[in-house]
């Protein structure tokens, strides 16, 4: 399977991350899946932040790395996990990422660690610093198999936060 990047973008800061991010949480749906991949501090917790807030989540988003999933409830299940501290792929059986994937929206920080495990239809956003270290380059992708069904969700839900 080889990636399909649906749409680049910048970020000028945790702001402007949690609108795109709140933007693509109005187009999501029980059982998909949002992989996040970037460096510590590239702002997947603020990414997360703002797909809640899209799903008309009210609680507190907080970065679930010891408790490794958080469930949060609004329009659409949140599952928010973080498998950074995973030190193999067996820990995972322990999540039971079938099921929540199935019951909610699931939002996987550092799951690029885990891609080999996961659903070929996914959704994989990349926060990466520019050259600059203030504002983040974000990249949608998606394999073949899924590219048809993200596309449209993508680029005609997020182009209202795009910077002009």
């Amino acid at each position: 399977m080889s990636p399909a990047v649906l749409l680049t973008t910048k970020s000028t800061g945790p702001d402007q991350t949690r609108a795109l991010a709140a933007r693509l949480g109005h187009t999501l749906r029980r059982g998909d899946l949002v992989v996040l991949s970037g460096e510590l501090g590239a702002g997947k917790t603020h990414f997360v932040k703002g797909i809640a807030e899209g799903l008309d989540i009210d609680d507190r988003i907080t970065s679930p790395t010891f408790a490794l999933h958080q469930r949060y409830e609004g329009r659409e299940t949140l599952h928010h996990l973080d498998v950074y501290r995973l030190d193999d792929l067996a820990e995972t059986i322990d999540l039971d990422l079938p099921e929540l994937t199935e019951s909610g929206v699931t939002v996987i920080e550092w799951g690029d660690t885990i891609l080999d495990i996961l659903p070929a239809d996914r959704l994989i956003v990349r926060l990466m610093f520019d050259d600059d270290d203030l504002q983040r380059v974000v990249i949608f992708e998606t394999t073949d198999t899924g590219a048809g069904r993200w596309r449209d969700r993508i680029v005609n839900g997020l182009k209202a936060a795009l910077p002009c």
